[in-house]
């Protein structure tokens, strides 16, 4: 059975065992929607920053570790608060009908008797971390999203309206206000200085029976899940969470913030030791951007990017197995400007080492729009540095899907099973194709080739082959025909973006 991956906030109107679990597709869907019923609660006049506590000291790995945890649980506690959430009821069309026959303007048509559904008030339950004295909490997205009303409980047992100040979908933070002084903020601690086996207590209401404390390591770091989310830097521990803990603290042993407990991993939709927790360095960069802009400004270098595998290093010749290769370079981009090309690798951004594509996201996300960059890059397997200025992260790219006929064919040696079809104009506009975009579209693949391996899906739009541009299906043929090479390298466009393929025909008889 699958893996799913459960946000920890519940409803505590409905009982644990008919709770519904939800999916990596469900969590992507909240995270990526617009929250109306929010609205009405986002702050309207942000201020420039939040003052956090910060101890970026290591935490002390020497000596015996403590019988007790007491002292730091009571130190820590007070920081921690539980949000409940009020959703009002709704009345909204009911599934299965045309797209806008709900509409007040088509209403005339087909009378005021459409089928609606009735949405009962809902409640929710998650947690939060106070992060400065004059009131800013942190929590997650998904814990006040779609929620009409916001509510805080103190540890003192003290309730507060709050306000939504922002919320980031992609990192699945969010930022509440109250109207209060003198709170206990929780010290942020250096989470790039976290290692693996560090012990850690996770502090939350879980299932709504009030404060609870767990406790565990550090089980690894890093961590991508596959939660839907854009920025995805978990720090993961087998710290026990549950329903109600989403938005509550993971913190260290010195009692200070590591993380913010977001979700689990989980085939029942309970605890089964795999939990995650946004880091507190990202926690912080995101609360300011909402706080000093009501969203977060992130930095825009403007390529389509892939981790350099050892099959495409060596196909392109590289000794280096790290490092981002550059599959698409936008037009008009700061990538643009500063030269790079497809099949660049980029291996530094203004120093500091790029290991993979996700890191070269959270380095040039991190920098702020108009900064000087200077990249370090492999081209043609020769160093060079290019020097741009970052731009704003625009909205997310529209994906293409699949459609055509077939024209052109492999039955055997490269790309054997693959077939090929031009992009007409209807399917540029059905599938939202750039026009810039141009080369041969995959209409089949056989499912035992070496090329379905590879993760070659129709649909996808060929641009190149073994470096070579591809424009339409005959082109795609006659470089195949002049192929003979049993490994071949693609580039590929597939859903609005750009990426490298090496298809091996010895892998299609394994």
């Amino acid at each position: 059975m699958a893996p799913l991956f459960t946000t920890m906030h519940t409803n505590p109107s409905i009982p644990f065992n008919r709770r519904p679990v939800l999916r990596t597709a469900c969590l992507l869907a909240l995270a990526g929607a617009a929250a109306a019923g929010a609205q009405s609660l986002l702050a309207a006049t942000p201020k420039d920053r939040v003052e956090l506590r910060r101890d970026e000291r290591p935490v002390n790995r020497s000596g015996l570790e403590a019988a007790s945890f007491s002292a730091v649980v009571k130190r820590v506690a007070p920081s921690v608060v539980k949000v409940t959430t009020a959703t009002k009821a709704r009345r909204t069309a009911a599934p299965g009908l045309p797209p806008g026959i709900d509409h007040p303007l088509m209403r005339p048509f087909f009378g005021p008797g459409a089928p609606r559904l009735e949405l009962p008030p809902q409640a929710g339950l998650g947690s939060g971390v106070i992060l400065s004295p004059d009131g800013y909490i942190v929590t997650n997205n998904h814990v006040i999203q779609g929620a009409d009303e916001v509510s805080v409980q103190m540890d003192a047992g003290r309730d507060f309206k709050a306000r939504v100040v922002g919320r980031d979908p992609q990192t699945d933070i969010a930022v509440l206000k109250v109207e209060a002084r003198n709170l206990p903020a929780a010290t942020l601690a250096d989470s790039d200085r976290v290692e693996v086996g560090d012990r850690v207590l996770a502090i939350g209401n879980p299932f709504g029976i009030g404060e609870t404390v767990t406790t565990g390591i550090v089980s690894a770091l890093g961590r991508r899940a596959g939660l839907g989310l854009e920025y995805e830097d978990f720090v993961q521990t087998d710290a026990a969470i549950n329903p109600g803990n989403s938005g509550g603290a993971l913190v260290d042993i010195e009692g200070r913030l590591i993380g913010i407990n977001t979700a689990i991993l989980s085939r029942t939709g309970g605890f089964q030791g795999v939990s995650l927790a946004v880091p507190a360095n990202l926690v912080s960069q995101v609360v300011n951007g909402l706080v000093a802009h009501g969203k977060v400004v992130r930095g825009y270098l403007g390529v389509s990017a892939q981790d350099l595998t050892p099959a495409l290093a060596e196909t392109l010749k590289l000794e280096v197995r790290r490092g981002a290769l550059v599959a698409e370079v936008r037009p008009q981009s700061p990538a643009a400007t500063a030269g790079l090309r497809t099949g660049d690798v980029i291996v530094s951004v203004n120093g500091e080492t790029v290991e993979d594509a996700h890191r070269l996201t959270f380095r040039v996300g991190a920098i702020a729009p108009g900064t000087k960059l200077e990249l370090g890059i492999l081209r043609d397997g020769e160093p060079t540095t290019l020097r741009t200025t970052a731009a704003e992260r625009p909205a997310l790219l529209a994906s293409a899907g699949p459609d055509g006929a077939p024209e052109a064919s492999a039955d055997s040696g490269a790309l054997a099973g693959v077939t090929f079809g031009d992009l007409a104009p209807e399917q540029r506009r059905r599938f939202n194709i750039p026009a810039r975009v141009e080369g041969a579209l995959v209409t089949g693949v056989a499912p035992d080739s070496a090329a379905a391996k590879a993760g070659v899906r129709p649909g996808d739009l060929v641009l190149e082959i073994n470096r070579q541009q591809v424009r339409s299906a005959e082109d795609a043929a006659a470089v195949i025909v002049a192929g003979s090479a049993a490994r071949t390298l693609l580039r590929l466009f597939s859903r609005g973006a750009s990426r490298y393929v090496v298809v091996d025909e010895r892998e299609a008889a394994q």
